[in-house]
């Protein structure tokens, strides 16, 4: 019997499975077969008063998904911003990850990445104030990191046409990353 492939969509506190990066994942996981559970947060801006609350909230919501789903077949964690805080259920359950936009000024959050064991990428822009360019390339999991990106992936003050080609960059970052890391195709 094949095994069922499956993915958790974890929104930002301002941004929801509906926004772009969000959606164009969620596409590219259904087109491969994947059967995707979008988490709605409760009381998001509780979950943001500091990192402890944001780290143990997150975990709490995204565990009782994960104790829904989980079977043979690890499920991918995909997130942005407030969602990546669930990166330390990643490293503690050892599963693959798509982190866009992560935290990497919190602590917790740079730990799980340092002890994550299956692969991941990050997306992140150098205009966006918790992208750390060196912090990133020195974490284990893959990288993509955008020039002049803020936390949405729009790069501002230029032509929208610009954030389009940003968006077109990340949607083929993450779906290599998905056909050769998560699921890698055979034949």
């Amino acid at each position: 019997m094949p095994r069922r492939r499956q993915a958790l969509l974890l929104p930002g506190r301002n941004y929801g499975v509906q926004g772009p990066l969000l959606m164009f994942a969620h596409v590219a996981l259904q087109s491969r077969g994947a059967h995707t559970y979008p988490v709605d947060w409760k009381d998001p801006d509780r979950l943001a008063a500091d990192e402890l609350t944001m780290v143990d909230g997150v975990c709490e919501q995204v565990e009782s998904v994960l104790d829904r789903v989980h079977n043979d077949d690890p499920p991918l964690l995909v997130g942005k911003s407030l969602g990546t805080a669930a990166a330390v259920l990643t490293a503690h359950h050892g599963l693959p990850a798509i982190w866009f936009t992560p935290m990497l000024q919190h602590y917790s959050v740079v730990q799980a990445l340092r002890r994550a064991t299956a692969p991941y990428l990050m997306v992140g822009g150098t205009a966006d104030p918790s992208w750390n360019p060196p912090l990133a390339r020195e974490l284990p999991g893959e990288v993509c990191e955008i020039r002049g990106a803020d936390t949405g992936m729009f790069i501002r003050g230029r032509p929208l046409v610009e954030s389009a080609h940003v968006l077109a960059d990340v949607i083929e970052a993450v779906e290599t990353f998905i056909d050769t890391a998560v699921w890698p195709r055979h034949g």
